[in-house]
């Protein structure tokens, strides 16, 4: 779902992708993800579920996390990548979500992706604001 909100709120000049640590490689998309991007008008065909690696990582300028427990195993794992990762409810402002993790919906009724997509576009939005940011910076 974080994949297909930010793709949709992106724009141009960002790659977007993701991948798990504990994906199941190949899978689709869930049922209620998908109808949630679907209410929302957003397309993400053809996606896969990818576990995380080595590579994915070299290529990435910054990795969102969506629970601690995920960034404490990224980090454990690959620690000359750890300046790249972030928490994603560091960058929600309202809700107080803000150092917190997106609750996973699975099991829990559509009602929950839908709480989980306005936690992920309050939190997408504060990403772009800070990608600005290092961009801005980056020019200067």
């Amino acid at each position: 779902m974080a994949e297909g909100l930010f793709r949709a709120s992106a724009g141009e000049g960002l790659t977007v992708g993701s991948a798990g640590v504990a994906a199941a490689p190949g899978s689709p998309l869930s049922r209620e993800t998908a109808a949630i991007l679907k209410e929302r008008g957003i397309e993400l065909s053809g996606f896969a579920a990818r576990m995380v690696d080595e590579e994915i990582l070299a290529g990435a300028s910054h990795v969102f996390c969506m629970t601690r427990n995920h960034l404490d195993m990224l980090e454990r794992m690959y620690p000359e990548h750890q300046d790249k990762f972030h928490l994603v409810c560091d960058f929600a402002e309202i809700r107080g979500e803000v150092g917190r993790d997106v609750p996973d919906p699975i099991e829990r009724g559509m009602d929950a992706y839908r709480d989980v997509a306005a936690c992920l576009d309050e939190a997408i939005a504060g990403i772009r604001r800070f990608l600005a940011s290092q961009a801005g910076a980056g020019n200067s």
